[in-house]
């Protein structure tokens, strides 16, 4: 919704201003302008971009659209989801939560929560820590280093896209000018035989081209991949939350006490208060 108000925003402003002094829409419409510069920012996208971040990228920017991927009720549920095995855990033993984690589709603790479950980054991450704990006679220490380096792989994997797309932006500008090298080419081949009105036309087609360029790489482009790359900082929080959970249960923490190292995390606008979260945890302990 922000995008596109923010959309909406750049483009009244600048085509309001332009009109305040007397400019006209229809001089700012050249069609060859537009084929040149996104098709060349289009042909330059695919040389240098692998294709499944090509795929990651397209739906990198629908997802700005629909807004962060976890909210509030959702850290609940995954803070709840983390809390019952590690209870279970803690009660019968790590092997009690053997079978929940080598087929989480048909334990009957993840099935409570769905999001979690469909999400199946997130459910690869959760099992596989488990299973180290359950089955690898690891240190804390050692889990946390591995942890890491594993959350590090998956947050630069999920900035490739808007990386990607923010180098688009940063050379929009510059097919901008060359839409407008074209243009002064094409002008100055008519010099000599055109009217003087002709040439002014050719002229300001020819500075659309830069007009082009600026503003759709600076007012859409490189904001849209700033917001995908916020959109991945807020995507990793979650991972970050499962991380610090485990990792203090391991070093002993009672699962409370672990689920709120793991709250401590979360940004303010989604982290539940204490006593909401306390209420929601014994509601799950049941």
């Amino acid at each position: 919704m922000y995008l596109i108000i923010g959309a909406v925003v750049v483009i009244a402003s600048v085509l309001g201003g332009f009109m305040m002094v007397g400019g006209k829409l229809l001089a700012l419409w050249h069609v060859n302008e537009i084929v040149v510069i996104c098709g060349a920012a289009l042909g330059s996208w695919v040389i240098a971009t692998p294709i499944k971040v090509i795929k990651a990228s397209l739906a990198g920017i629908k997802g700005v659209m629909k807004g962060p991927k976890y909210k509030r009720e959702d850290y609940v549920d995954l803070l709840k989801l983390i809390y019952e095995l590690l209870v279970k855990m803690r009660r019968e033993g790590m092997m009690a939560i053997e079978a929940h984690i080598e087929q989480p589709q048909e334990s009957s603790i993840f099935q409570k929560y769905p999001k979690v479950l469909a999400d199946h980054h997130m459910l690869d991450f959760i099992t596989d820590c488990l299973r180290l704990i359950v089955g690898g006679n690891m240190a804390p220490h050692e889990l946390e280093s591995l942890l890491e380096y594993e959350l590090e792989t998956h947050h630069h994997e999920a900035l490739e896209p808007a990386h990607s797309v923010q180098k688009v932006g940063d050379a929009l500008p510059g097919f901008g000018i060359v839409a407008a090298v074209l243009g002064i080419i094409n002008t100055m081949s008519i010099v000599g035989s055109a009217a003087p009105a002709e040439i002014g036309e050719k002229v300001a087609s020819a500075l659309v081209g830069t007009f082009l360029g600026i503003l759709v790489s600076y007012g859409f482009v490189g904001p849209i991949a700033s917001a995908m790359e916020n959109r991945a900082h807020e995507d990793g929080k979650a991972f970050e939350v499962v991380k610090m959970a485990l990792v203090a249960s391991l070093r002993g923490y009672a699962p409370s006490v672990a689920i709120e190292f793991a709250r401590k995390l979360l940004f303010s606008e989604v982290r539940p208060s204490f006593q909401d979260l306390e209420a929601d945890l014994k509601a799950a302990k049941g």
